[in-house]
Protein backbone atom coordinates (compact mmCIF):
# COMPACT_ATOMS: atom_id res chain seq x y z
CA UNK A 1 0.00 0.00 0.00
CA UNK A 2 1.27 3.53 -1.16
CA UNK A 3 0.68 6.29 2.01
CA UNK A 4 -0.12 9.62 1.60
CA UNK A 5 -0.93 10.59 4.95
CA UNK A 6 1.99 8.52 7.01
CA UNK A 7 5.29 7.46 6.51
CA UNK A 8 6.73 4.05 7.49
CA UNK A 9 10.41 3.28 8.07
CA UNK A 10 12.34 0.26 9.16
CA UNK A 11 15.73 0.99 11.09
CA UNK A 12 16.76 -2.38 11.86
CA UNK A 13 14.60 -3.79 14.65
CA UNK A 14 12.68 -0.56 14.72
CA UNK A 15 9.48 0.36 12.93
CA UNK A 16 9.17 3.90 13.01
CA UNK A 17 5.55 5.54 11.72
CA UNK A 18 5.23 9.21 11.50
CA UNK A 19 1.78 10.90 10.54
CA UNK A 20 2.65 13.05 8.17
CA UNK A 21 0.01 16.13 7.29
CA UNK A 22 2.49 19.05 8.99
CA UNK A 23 0.44 21.59 7.56
CA UNK A 24 -2.50 20.68 9.35
CA UNK A 25 -0.80 19.62 12.49
CA UNK A 26 -1.27 15.57 11.55
CA UNK A 27 -5.19 16.07 12.02
CA UNK A 28 -6.85 13.08 11.66
CA UNK A 29 -8.78 11.83 8.62
CA UNK A 30 -10.07 8.50 7.27
CA UNK A 31 -7.68 8.13 4.80
CA UNK A 32 -4.72 7.80 7.93
CA UNK A 33 -6.91 5.88 9.69
CA UNK A 34 -6.81 3.19 7.42
CA UNK A 35 -3.03 3.81 6.36
CA UNK A 36 -1.99 3.65 9.90
CA UNK A 37 -4.11 -0.07 10.15
CA UNK A 38 -2.00 -1.27 7.03
CA UNK A 39 1.15 0.13 8.57
CA UNK A 40 0.63 -1.94 12.15
CA UNK A 41 -0.23 -5.03 9.74
CA UNK A 42 2.77 -4.80 8.07
CA UNK A 43 4.92 -4.58 11.27
CA UNK A 44 3.08 -7.68 13.03
CA UNK A 45 3.39 -9.50 9.25
CA UNK A 46 7.61 -8.49 9.64
CA UNK A 47 9.57 -10.95 11.96
CA UNK A 48 12.43 -7.98 11.48
CA UNK A 49 10.38 -5.46 13.53
CA UNK A 50 10.76 -6.21 17.26
CA UNK A 51 9.54 -2.44 18.57
CA UNK A 52 7.16 -0.14 16.65
CA UNK A 53 7.23 3.98 17.67
CA UNK A 54 5.06 5.98 16.38
CA UNK A 55 5.28 9.98 16.41
CA UNK A 56 4.29 13.45 14.28
CA UNK A 57 6.38 15.36 11.36
CA UNK A 58 6.25 18.64 12.44
CA UNK A 59 5.04 20.94 15.08
CA UNK A 60 2.32 18.62 16.23
CA UNK A 61 1.67 14.71 17.24
CA UNK A 62 -1.98 14.93 16.15
CA UNK A 63 -4.26 18.17 16.06
CA UNK A 64 -7.51 15.83 16.37
CA UNK A 65 -9.93 15.09 13.77
CA UNK A 66 -9.71 17.34 10.52
CA UNK A 67 -12.46 19.95 10.97
CA UNK A 68 -12.37 21.24 7.40
CA UNK A 69 -16.00 19.97 7.01
CA UNK A 70 -17.06 22.65 9.28
CA UNK A 71 -20.08 21.93 11.65
CA UNK A 72 -20.65 18.46 9.45
CA UNK A 73 -17.21 17.26 10.60
CA UNK A 74 -18.76 14.76 13.04
CA UNK A 75 -22.20 13.86 10.93
CA UNK A 76 -21.52 10.58 9.42
CA UNK A 77 -24.46 10.81 7.32
CA UNK A 78 -23.61 14.08 6.14
CA UNK A 79 -19.62 12.60 5.65
CA UNK A 80 -21.27 9.83 3.20
CA UNK A 81 -23.28 11.96 1.03
CA UNK A 82 -19.70 13.25 0.11
CA UNK A 83 -18.18 12.50 -3.03
CA UNK A 84 -15.10 13.04 -1.47
CA UNK A 85 -15.03 10.77 1.32
CA UNK A 86 -16.49 7.89 0.16
CA UNK A 87 -15.92 5.56 3.14
CA UNK A 88 -17.13 7.76 5.52
CA UNK A 89 -20.63 6.15 5.37
CA UNK A 90 -19.28 2.24 6.23
CA UNK A 91 -21.93 0.18 8.78
CA UNK A 92 -20.88 -2.52 10.33
CA UNK A 93 -23.10 -5.10 9.32
CA UNK A 94 -19.80 -7.19 8.54
CA UNK A 95 -17.85 -6.15 11.91
CA UNK A 96 -17.45 -7.63 15.04
CA UNK A 97 -19.84 -5.99 17.03
CA UNK A 98 -22.62 -7.48 15.26
CA UNK A 99 -25.70 -6.23 13.11
CA UNK A 100 -26.12 -2.52 13.61
CA UNK A 101 -27.43 1.00 12.15
CA UNK A 102 -24.79 2.87 13.92
CA UNK A 103 -21.47 3.36 11.58
CA UNK A 104 -18.65 2.60 13.10
CA UNK A 105 -16.17 5.17 14.91
CA UNK A 106 -12.86 5.19 12.49
CA UNK A 107 -10.87 5.60 15.60
CA UNK A 108 -12.41 2.99 17.50
CA UNK A 109 -10.97 0.72 14.38
CA UNK A 110 -7.64 2.25 14.66
CA UNK A 111 -7.44 1.61 18.39
CA UNK A 112 -8.76 -1.98 18.52
CA UNK A 113 -6.17 -2.92 15.83
CA UNK A 114 -3.40 -1.11 17.79
CA UNK A 115 -5.33 -3.39 20.49
CA UNK A 116 -4.05 -6.24 18.75
CA UNK A 117 -0.94 -5.56 17.63
CA UNK A 118 2.00 -8.63 18.55
CA UNK A 119 4.49 -5.64 18.66
CA UNK A 120 5.38 -3.48 21.85
CA UNK A 121 4.12 -0.11 20.49
CA UNK A 122 6.16 3.35 22.06
CA UNK A 123 4.54 6.48 21.40
CA UNK A 124 6.47 9.74 21.15
CA UNK A 125 4.21 12.34 21.31
CA UNK A 126 6.21 15.20 19.93
CA UNK A 127 3.83 18.59 19.78
CA UNK A 128 -0.06 18.31 20.21
CA UNK A 129 -2.27 15.53 21.25
CA UNK A 130 -5.84 16.48 21.24
CA UNK A 131 -8.82 14.54 20.56
CA UNK A 132 -8.38 11.49 18.48
CA UNK A 133 -4.76 13.00 18.79
CA UNK A 134 -4.28 11.63 22.37
CA UNK A 135 -6.87 8.95 22.40
CA UNK A 136 -4.86 6.48 19.71
CA UNK A 137 -2.37 6.65 22.01
CA UNK A 138 -4.04 4.66 24.55
CA UNK A 139 -3.22 1.41 23.63
CA UNK A 140 0.39 1.91 22.93
CA UNK A 141 1.76 0.87 25.82
CA UNK A 142 4.50 3.35 26.67
CA UNK A 143 3.95 7.29 25.72
CA UNK A 144 6.86 9.30 26.09
CA UNK A 145 6.14 13.37 25.48
CA UNK A 146 8.33 16.52 24.59
CA UNK A 147 8.14 19.10 27.02
CA UNK A 148 6.29 21.14 23.93
CA UNK A 149 3.61 18.21 23.85
CA UNK A 150 -0.22 19.39 24.81
CA UNK A 151 -3.31 17.19 25.34
CA UNK A 152 -6.82 17.51 25.77
CA UNK A 153 -9.48 14.93 25.83
CA UNK A 154 -11.97 18.54 24.38
CA UNK A 155 -15.08 16.15 23.23
CA UNK A 156 -17.66 17.81 25.48
CA UNK A 157 -16.17 20.91 24.10
CA UNK A 158 -17.46 20.05 20.62
CA UNK A 159 -20.91 19.13 21.52
CA UNK A 160 -19.69 14.78 21.15
CA UNK A 161 -18.31 11.91 23.19
CA UNK A 162 -14.71 10.26 23.66
CA UNK A 163 -13.81 7.71 21.02
CA UNK A 164 -11.56 5.39 20.23
CA UNK A 165 -12.63 3.22 22.85
CA UNK A 166 -11.39 5.81 25.04
CA UNK A 167 -14.04 4.74 27.56
CA UNK A 168 -12.18 1.96 28.16
CA UNK A 169 -8.63 2.93 27.99
CA UNK A 170 -8.56 5.81 29.65
CA UNK A 171 -9.76 5.61 33.09
CA UNK A 172 -7.51 1.85 33.15
CA UNK A 173 -4.61 4.36 32.58
CA UNK A 174 -4.94 7.06 34.55
CA UNK A 175 -8.09 6.21 37.51
CA UNK A 176 -11.83 7.10 37.02
CA UNK A 177 -11.34 10.57 38.68
CA UNK A 178 -8.39 12.03 36.56
CA UNK A 179 -10.46 10.57 33.18
CA UNK A 180 -13.83 12.15 34.01
CA UNK A 181 -12.32 14.84 34.77
CA UNK A 182 -9.96 15.66 31.83
CA UNK A 183 -12.97 14.55 29.73
CA UNK A 184 -15.54 17.12 31.61
CA UNK A 185 -13.11 20.11 31.88
CA UNK A 186 -12.59 19.50 27.74
CA UNK A 187 -9.17 21.50 28.58
CA UNK A 188 -6.23 21.01 26.80
CA UNK A 189 -2.93 20.51 29.80
CA UNK A 190 0.65 20.63 29.35
CA UNK A 191 3.12 17.63 29.39
CA UNK A 192 3.90 18.11 32.91
CA UNK A 193 0.15 17.21 34.12
CA UNK A 194 0.26 14.32 32.07
CA UNK A 195 3.23 12.88 33.35
CA UNK A 196 1.17 14.02 37.04
CA UNK A 197 -1.42 11.75 35.94
CA UNK A 198 -0.13 8.88 34.89
CA UNK A 199 -0.60 9.48 31.17
CA UNK A 200 2.93 9.76 29.86
CA UNK A 201 5.84 7.65 31.12
CA UNK A 202 8.02 10.84 30.95
CA UNK A 203 8.72 14.45 29.26
CA UNK A 204 11.78 14.92 27.20
CA UNK A 205 13.55 18.23 25.91
CA UNK A 206 12.08 18.24 22.20
CA UNK A 207 15.49 17.43 20.58
CA UNK A 208 15.42 14.30 23.25
CA UNK A 209 12.17 12.64 22.10
CA UNK A 210 12.55 10.73 19.32
CA UNK A 211 15.92 9.38 20.59
CA UNK A 212 15.11 8.59 24.04
CA UNK A 213 12.14 6.58 22.23
CA UNK A 214 14.51 5.04 20.17
CA UNK A 215 16.71 3.58 23.21
CA UNK A 216 13.63 1.98 25.21
CA UNK A 217 12.73 0.48 21.56
CA UNK A 218 16.22 -1.17 21.06
CA UNK A 219 16.38 -2.65 25.08
CA UNK A 220 13.30 -4.29 24.16
CA UNK A 221 14.24 -5.13 20.96
CA UNK A 222 17.80 -6.39 22.19
CA UNK A 223 16.71 -8.39 25.05
CA UNK A 224 13.53 -9.87 25.20
CA UNK A 225 11.90 -12.98 23.08
CA UNK A 226 9.32 -12.14 20.34
CA UNK A 227 7.01 -14.51 21.43
CA UNK A 228 7.32 -13.93 24.84
CA UNK A 229 6.48 -10.26 24.02
CA UNK A 230 3.92 -10.79 22.09
CA UNK A 231 2.01 -13.17 24.58
CA UNK A 232 2.69 -10.75 27.60
CA UNK A 233 1.55 -7.76 25.54
CA UNK A 234 -2.29 -9.52 25.00
CA UNK A 235 -2.26 -11.23 28.51
CA UNK A 236 -1.60 -7.94 30.27
CA UNK A 237 -4.26 -6.12 28.02
CA UNK A 238 -7.00 -8.40 28.29
CA UNK A 239 -6.47 -9.13 32.01
CA UNK A 240 -7.39 -5.57 32.57
CA UNK A 241 -11.30 -6.65 31.99
CA UNK A 242 -10.91 -9.97 33.84
CA UNK A 243 -13.27 -10.42 36.68
CA UNK A 244 -11.23 -12.84 38.80
CA UNK A 245 -7.28 -13.66 38.93
CA UNK A 246 -8.12 -17.33 38.15
CA UNK A 247 -9.00 -16.14 34.58
CA UNK A 248 -5.22 -14.73 34.45
CA UNK A 249 -4.32 -18.09 36.29
CA UNK A 250 -5.47 -20.13 33.32
CA UNK A 251 -3.71 -18.12 30.24
CA UNK A 252 -0.47 -17.85 32.61
CA UNK A 253 -0.23 -21.49 33.39
CA UNK A 254 -0.76 -21.98 29.17
CA UNK A 255 1.82 -19.89 28.70
CA UNK A 256 4.37 -20.97 31.22
CA UNK A 257 3.65 -24.31 30.15
CA UNK A 258 3.94 -23.79 25.96
CA UNK A 259 6.97 -21.14 26.23
CA UNK A 260 9.06 -23.20 28.94
CA UNK A 261 8.68 -25.98 26.40
CA UNK A 262 10.37 -23.78 23.08
CA UNK A 263 13.73 -23.34 21.95
CA UNK A 264 13.52 -19.34 23.23
CA UNK A 265 13.22 -20.66 27.00
CA UNK A 266 16.87 -22.80 26.58
CA UNK A 267 18.21 -19.68 24.89
CA UNK A 268 17.28 -17.32 27.29
CA UNK A 269 18.78 -19.55 30.37
CA UNK A 270 21.93 -20.20 28.83
CA UNK A 271 22.84 -17.00 27.29
CA UNK A 272 22.46 -15.48 31.06
CA UNK A 273 24.79 -18.12 32.21
CA UNK A 274 26.80 -17.79 29.21
CA UNK A 275 27.02 -14.05 30.18
CA UNK A 276 26.06 -13.30 26.66
CA UNK A 277 23.63 -11.84 24.33
CA UNK A 278 20.32 -14.10 23.44
CA UNK A 279 19.89 -14.80 19.84
CA UNK A 280 15.63 -15.94 19.75
CA UNK A 281 14.44 -18.27 17.13
CA UNK A 282 11.05 -18.04 17.30
CA UNK A 283 8.77 -15.37 15.66
CA UNK A 284 5.21 -14.10 16.54
CA UNK A 285 4.30 -14.24 13.36
CA UNK A 286 4.51 -18.46 12.92
CA UNK A 287 5.30 -19.48 16.60
CA UNK A 288 2.69 -18.78 18.55
CA UNK A 289 1.42 -21.66 20.42
CA UNK A 290 -1.43 -23.32 19.09
CA UNK A 291 -4.33 -21.91 21.70
CA UNK A 292 -3.22 -18.27 20.80
CA UNK A 293 -5.55 -15.98 20.59
CA UNK A 294 -7.46 -17.62 23.61
CA UNK A 295 -10.39 -14.98 23.51
CA UNK A 296 -11.62 -16.31 20.43
CA UNK A 297 -12.19 -20.15 21.50
CA UNK A 298 -15.83 -21.04 21.35
CA UNK A 299 -16.03 -22.38 24.90
CA UNK A 300 -13.05 -19.18 26.70
CA UNK A 301 -15.26 -17.33 29.75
Amino acid sequence: MEFTEITYELEGSVATITLDRPDRLNAFTVTMQRELNAAFDLADADDRVRVVIVTGRGRGFCAGADLGAGGDTFDADAKAKRVDDPGSGHRDSDADIGQSRYPRDFGGLLTLRIFQCLKPVIAAINGPAVGIGVTMTLPMDIRLAAESAKFGFVFAARGIVPEAASSWFLPRIVGIDRALEWCYSARVFPAEEALAGGLVRSVHPDHELLPAARELAQEIAEHAAPVSVALTRQMMWRMLGASHPMEAHRIDSRGVYSTGRSADAREGVLSFLEKRQPHWSLSASRDMPEWFPWWQEPDYE
